[in-house]
């Protein structure tokens, strides 16, 4: 069921290449097989289209079709929760109007929530963030009040296929509380003209997708273009494949931001294969990563902790598996870190225990001069059982893979000399 304020409706959203209907901006409304299908023509010219939609939802929200035709440019001027796909350049307005989010202090300009959700965007369909506008006015430091323009929230059996979000203004995707999901051939490209960033190309801080509270995710088919994570995984995702996916530039595939809260940030069973990480409009900085936050309290200053203290959350990550990587250009090898929001005095106090880690077949070259595999562990719960299978990353002229360890159990890090 989808949540369209305080109505709940099961739903289903299309992208058509073509239909026949009326060019008459606003809602029309057809017979399909005895039920009704809600046909959504734009205003143009920048006039809301917000209200139309929500008509489209109430007219044909039980159990029809709701669609947006091909070459169809939504303009969207306020909060959305009943696809979108285009968001007013209004940075103002969104600062103040978005949907808060506790986590990480963010907002959300478009929500969908429910069960049996199904998103098809026939290649042609998907959401324009005007996300430019938010890079040119922050210059590559990012201020709280960005909106993400795709929120899934308390959904289950939910299927996105041939979908593709530019310009996002934050976080292309966010899932919060989600089961049964399927994400197939989607893109995200983030582009600044102007900001000034480690590239004059590309913006740092827009995703592809991050996850918490989660079960059973499948993404497969996805390419990435932008400065940030391609894939970011936060606390409790549990059974999560990642298949098919290519990085253009930014962070990497990660699973972060653990420990943050006063909480329990598990996570377990990930694979993670076929995936290609290459430099993009700007450079490819940690490839595969697992970052852990310290184990107490401790003051910060950014937007994301809200300046309050963080750290010291606690659980487990097990059983993750990258296979068949390729890095083209990347920064750094494979890492382990779990000192994040340390202010010098905190080293090896995370409370996030890290085993059963397995890097198989991770070839390819490193931008930089050391192919050194860094593993930055918790004294209180060292690493254990990190196993490394066929690794061959090539930094200049250094051919052999090595390994530095630090807090990791005697013996259990295999496959690489040094740790």
């Amino acid at each position: 069921m989808a949540s369209f304020g305080p109505k709940t409706v099961t739903f289903l959203l299309i992208f058509y290449g073509f239909i026949n209907v009326a060019k008459a901006a606003g809602v029309a409304v057809a017979d399909a097989q005895g039920r009704p299908q809600c046909t959504l023509i734009a205003n143009g010219d920048k006039f809301s289209d917000v209200d139309n939609i929500l008509e489209a939802s109430t007219v044909c929200g039980t159990s029809e079709n709701v669609i947006f035709p091909e070459g169809e440019n939504y303009w969207i001027d306020r909060k959305l929760n009943p696809v979108v796909h285009d968001f007013s350049d209004n940075i103002t307005f969104w600062r103040s109007d978005g949907y808060f989010i506790f986590y990480q202090n963010c907002r959300a300009g478009f929500v969908l929530s429910g069960d049996g959700i199904r998103i098809n965007g026939y290649g042609t369909g998907g959401i324009h963030g005007n996300g430019d506008a938010w890079y040119t006015a922050e210059k590559g430091a990012t201020v709280e009040g960005r909106t993400m323009p795709f929120v899934l929230w308390n959904v289950s059996d939910v299927t996105v296929k041939n979908f593709y979000i530019r310009q996002p203004q934050f976080w292309a995707y966010n899932i919060m509380n989600g089961t049964a999901m399927y994400f197939d051939n989607i893109s995200v490209n983030t582009t600044s003209t102007k900001a000034p960033s480690r590239s004059a190309e590309s913006t740092t801080v827009e995703k592809f997708v991050d996850t918490m509270d989660v079960h059973n995710i499948r993404v497969k088919g996805f390419n990435y273009t932008g400065g940030d994570n391609c894939v970011a995984f936060k606390p409790r995702s549990y059974n999560v494949t990642l298949e098919g996916v290519t990085c253009n530039g930014g962070n990497g595939i990660a699973i972060e931001s653990l420990g943050q809260y006063l909480e329990d940030c598990s996570v377990k069973v990930f694979v993670m294969d076929d995936l290609v990480l290459k430099r993009g409009p700007v450079d490819l900085r940690y490839g595969t990563y697992l970052k852990t936050w310290i184990g107490e309290l401790v003051p910060q200053d950014n937007y994301e902790s809200a300046g309050k203290p963080r750290g010291g959350g606690w659980g487990r990550i097990r059983n993750v598996l990258f296979s068949n990587v390729r890095y083209d250009r990347v920064n750094h090898a494979p890492s382990i870190y779990q000192t994040n929001g340390d202010n010098g005095s905190y080293a090896g106090t995370s409370n996030m225990e890290i085993s059963n880690v397995v890097f198989a077949n991770i070839t390819g070259t490193l931008s930089g001069t050391t192919n050194r595999v860094s593993l930055t562990c918790s004294q209180r719960f060292p690493c254990h059982d990190i196993t490394f299978q066929n690794f061959d990353l090539v930094a200049g002229n250094v051919t052999t893979t090595s390994c530095a360890g630090r807090w990791t159990l005697a013996d259990t890090v295999t496959g690489l000399p040094g740790c």
